[in-house]
């Protein structure tokens, strides 16, 4: 750790502190209740008693003062008050987020069934997006189903690149079929809305033959008895391979073989608005959140400061009201929160 790095992470680690008790303190509580009648008010929140609604909003405060130190810790992005925002942490992590295990040497090498993408004449900016590869923001609920989603999207995806036409595909198929575990790990397994694993789920529509279309198996956010031959298959998957951990290499697989499925440590998007989020610390073994990589850009303004962030495009499973519009952007070439150390590809 050089120096300079040191001096920095000492002068924010001063600033949080010297910050929180600022942030709570009774003259801040005014706002503070302003604020909160215009978050019920935005995210159109319902409690059941006036003790339920005086319980949230002092968790409400707390993460006011959470949202500051995250922003002077993640200065390029900007964080704040999010749907979020009257959920405490342990809330947030239960109902939202899942865990990983990133892949052994061994299981990348076991798993690199595809040849990796030449990285060579890579363009500057890239968005499948704007080609057509991407369906819109859905919204997982209150079910630890992100797994579902980010091997939907990727799957979706692939399967646009084979055929030119782009159907949402099934979470709720994946979240009451896929029940398949690592043959590596058998305490690693597909469990609905308790969590799972992309690669799993990737294996699971090839041995199924296919995915139902969202439209004949519709997402419903619990966990139900698997009716997947009443639907109708809209997407297949031929195979699946972990990507190499270089960011070059992960790049080269998404202008390649179209979006990647990954996973990434989620501590920061609580309270993230916009922006290139690029936080000083985060633990890159910590990852608890399967989302979506759709693209990449270059010199992302920071809306709290003058500066300028290479960045990946991210779709996230949240609704259209987190983010950037359902979307992240976080920093890259820094291996940032461990997005690069647990990514999917798949073929259809």
């Amino acid at each position: 750790m050089s120096l300079s790095f040191k001096v920095l992470l000492l002068v924010c680690t001063l600033a949080v502190a010297l910050a929180r008790p600022v942030a709570v303190g009774q003259q801040q509580r005014l706002g503070a209740q302003a604020a909160f009648d215009a978050f019920v008010k935005k995210y159109n929140k319902n409690y059941d008693s006036a003790e339920e609604r005086a319980k949230r909003f002092e968790i409400f405060v707390e993460n006011l003062a959470k949202a500051k130190e995250n922003q002077l810790l993640d200065p390029t992005a900007k964080h704040g008050v999010t749907q979020f925002s009257d959920l405490t942490q342990a809330e947030f992590k239960e109902k939202y987020l899942g865990g990983f295990v990133q892949p052994t040497a061994a299981e990348r090498a076991s798993a690199l069934k595809m040849p990796q993408s030449k990285i060579n004449d890579l363009p500057t900016t890239f968005d499948w997006r704007e080609k057509g590869a991407v369906t819109p923001i859905k919204n997982q609920g209150q079910c630890g189903s992100c797994w579902a989603f980010s091997t939907v999207g990727a799957t979706e995806g692939a399967n646009f690149l084979k055929t030119g036409k782009l159907t949402s595909l099934s979470e709720q198929q994946l979240v009451d079929c896929s029940k398949n575990c690592d043959p590596k790990d058998p305490q690693a397994c597909n469990a609905g809305c308790n969590g799972g694993l992309m690669n799993l789920a990737s294996q699971y529509i090839i041995d199924n033959g296919s995915i139902d279309s969202e439209d004949s198996y519709p997402y419903q956010g619990v966990d139900g008895t698997c009716r997947a031959k009443s639907g109708t298959p809209a997407g297949r998957l031929t195979n699946w391979t972990f990507v190499d951990q270089n960011e070059d290499n992960i790049a080269a697989a998404l202008v390649n073989n179209g979006p990647l499925a990954i996973a990434v440590n989620a501590a920061w998007f609580q309270t993230y608005v916009a922006g290139v989020s690029c936080p000083l610390l985060c633990n890159p073994k910590q990852l608890d959140h399967g989302v979506l990589l759709v693209g990449y850009g270059v010199n992302g303004i920071s809306p709290t400061r003058f500066s300028k962030e290479d960045y990946w495009i991210i779709k996230n499973s949240w609704g259209t009201t987190w983010g950037e519009l359902g979307y992240i952007h976080m920093c890259r070439g820094k291996g940032m929160c461990g997005m690069n150390t647990f990514v999917v590809q798949v073929t259809a």
